[in-house]
């Protein structure tokens, strides 16, 4: 007994000891002092899996999601990997000053009203642990009708190989080394968390489709891609969670401003003035057991994460559409 109690009394000073090292103080607060939950507001979601089936390769099993569920808040957050130490930075003035746009009938989906919604498709989990961007271009594609596998998307764009991505802590920040992000898919989407794309890359896997795709970067190119019945591919970070910002290096040496460790892709659906709905196909994990496929979140929260991925957007309109925003 004594010699458990000196024990436990060492393992307690040791602790101690290690709150004065700056490095291993800051991951033992991260571990211990959690974040509070985003600002994410569950919705009910109705999805009809006669229509949309979750399409995965033969390396991974389908589940079926029931016909119709009702998601509530998440309470969980992410862990150190996925959680940010940064407070958000970039927020452009368009935040609270939308582009002004003709007036349109309301929608109103579960009881909240909308100036836009697109009811899109929905399959739970990623095809892979890193395969985002592919997942929410699923999305897209099974909501206006393309029956798509894992497969053929993943290899609808290049895969940059020279160079698996990895990180550099510098004096300025963090750099990851990485492929050319700007044409292809960089790193290994099965195990790598810095491996991703950008939406600039993912045009060629939606026109290969002969999907008409404009790039958009600030409130109202979602807006205006929303209410002409566009989908809306972006970057932003999980669960809209603060961020450590980094910043890409491509072989020839240009940048590209990113997030570390919680690098996510989701698809906007809706808008209205309280803020986006979104549909995310990554839905619970071990890092947030009550995450949910489909969520709003207030427009000061989405500008600031989508900020921090260079306000990378893509507009995707239907099969047939005529529509176009820009470049």
């Amino acid at each position: 007994m004594r010699r458990l109690v000196i024990l436990m009394f060492a393992v307690v000073l040791l602790f101690g000891a290690g709150l004065m090292v700056p490095g291993l103080r800051t991951q033992v607060r991260s571990l211990v002092r959690r974040d509070p939950p985003p600002r994410i507001t569950p919705l009910a979601v109705a999805v009809d899996m006669d229509a949309y089936t979750s399409h995965r390769s033969s390396a991974t099993a389908a589940t079926a999601l029931p016909s119709a569920t009702v998601l509530i808040s998440p309470t969980a957050s992410p862990t150190l990997s996925t959680r940010s130490l940064a407070v958000p930075s970039i927020v452009p003035a368009s935040t609270s000053t939308p582009t002004a746009m003709p007036t349109a009938t309301p929608v109103v989906h579960h009881g909240r009203v909308y100036d836009a919604y697109v009811p899109a498709a929905a399959k739970q989990e990623q095809f892979f642990q890193y395969s985002c961007e592919f997942d929410a271009a699923w999305v897209i594609l099974a909501t206006y009708g393309f029956d798509v596998d894992a497969d053929d998307l993943l290899n609808a764009i290049p895969h940059d190989d020279t160079v698996e991505p990895a990180i550099k802590e510098t004096s300025e920040g963090f750099l990851i080394y990485g492929g050319d992000i700007t044409r292809a898919y960089s790193g290994d989407y099965t195990k790598n968390y810095l491996a991703r794309t950008t939406g600039q890359a993912m045009r060629g896997l939606f026109e290969k489709y002969g999907l008409h795709t404009t790039l958009i970067h600030d409130r109202g190119g979602v807006e205006q891609s929303l209410r002409s019945g566009q989908l809306v591919w972006m970057k932003t970070t999980v669960d809209f969670n603060k961020w450590r910002p980094a910043t890409w290096v491509m072989p020839d040496g240009r940048t590209h401003q990113t997030v570390l460790g919680n690098d996510h892709a989701v698809v906007a659906i809706g808008f209205s003035e309280r803020g986006v709905v979104i549909r995310d196909v990554l839905g619970p994990t071990s890092t947030n057991r009550q995450r949910p496929y489909e969520y709003e979140v207030d427009w000061e929260t989405f500008m600031a994460a989508w900020g921090a991925q260079s306000f990378d957007g893509l507009a995707v309109a239907p099969p047939g559409s005529q529509v176009e925003l820009g470049r």
